[in-house]
């Protein structure tokens, strides 16, 4: 069951929110409506959307602007995915070929600045300068938080303090935005904003971390893109971060070794090591822990089927496959 389909109130608004975003890819150049029709229809559970869907309604909103306000969450996602596909080097998501290993990276990086663009104009359609201010704010810290993991690639030294803030940015951030926004939008008292934004963040947090224990635990198949493609990367993640801590000098100089060298020469080595040492036990837990803190958030909103989905959303993201 995909997320949406977990409360049946939602499921017309959130198709709402796929024919507002087919209806808005609209340009004068053709490539650039081909290219966006291709990344947003490549599949995904738009969970970011979602929440911008659950929180406004937790929040007893009535209009209609939470279907524009969803849409420019989804753009701004399909944005960063183009920009984070190109700085990867990636040919594989959603298990399908990525836009730029289908139309080359300089269009890739363009659209993904048109997507950019578009989601901005239909901010202004929705007349809020808290939002504008809350979701503007989200992009800068997203791509200061690429930078920085950019940074950190093929560095074995990298804490899990640090780790955490690179996540917190690159992938929380436009959880948090989300929610937020959706309270915002509804009116909602401070309480319930700050309800929002703080479950918007841990959820982020304890998908994000996921993602990076299913690198070393999933199929291609399950994951819609490479097994390993982190540690080619040289991507430092919490399950190697842990193993060094725990493993011995061999394990360690191992890992070490392959996060410094990318690629995939030692993938088999290093997954062994990553599951003996517990890193994989690790990561599950710490992202169960956010699971946990983002429900816990939720209490000082009243009862609701969209409180009660947004809890199954936390649970869900922490026991999914793909």
């Amino acid at each position: 069951m995909q997320p949406h389909q977990l409360n049946p109130i939602i499921e017309p608004q959130f198709d709402a929110v796929t024919d507002f975003i087919l209806n808005h890819l609209g340009s004068n150049v053709p490539l650039v409506e081909k290219m966006g029709h291709y990344i947003v229809e490549s599949g995904g559970k738009r969970l970011r959307p979602l929440l911008v869907l659950l929180s406004a309604n937790a929040c007893q909103y009535k209009g209609t602007h939470h279907i524009e306000l969803a849409a420019v969450i989804e753009f701004i996602h399909t944005a960063t995915l183009l920009h984070d596909d190109v700085v990867d080097n990636s040919e594989l998501r959603r298990g399908n070929a990525t836009a730029n290993a289908k139309w080359g990276n300089a269009p890739s990086v363009l659209v993904g600045d048109f997507l950019y663009s578009r989601a901005f104009q239909l901010m202004v359609d929705i007349g809020s300068m808290e939002i504008m201010r809350i979701i503007s704010n989200a992009t800068t810290v997203i791509a200061e938080g690429e930078v920085l993991q950019l940074l950190n690639q093929r560095n074995p030294g990298i804490t899990e303090d640090a780790y955490m803030q690179v996540i917190l940015g690159k992938t929380a951030m436009l959880f948090e935005a989300a929610s937020e926004c959706g309270a915002i939008l509804a009116g909602a008292s401070a309480t319930e904003r700050e309800a929002l934004r703080l479950y918007g963040r841990h959820l982020g947090i304890a998908f994000q971390l996921i993602d990076d224990l299913m690198d070393y635990v999933s199929s291609s198949d399950e994951m819609g893109k490479n097994t390993g493609d982190d540690l080619a990367e040289g991507k430092t993640t919490l399950p190697l971060i842990h193993a060094m801590k725990i493993g011995s000098e061999e394990d360690c100089q191992l890992v070490r070794n392959a996060i410094r060298s990318g690629g995939l020469d030692d993938l088999q080595p290093i997954l062994d090591i990553v599951q003996r040492t517990g890193g994989l036990d690790y990561t599950r837990e710490q992202a169960h822990e956010q699971s946990r803190l983002a429900i816990a958030a939720l209490e000082s909103l009243p009862e609701s089927s969209f409180r009660d989905t947004l809890t199954d959303i936390a649970n869900l993201a922490v026991s999914r496959n793909s």
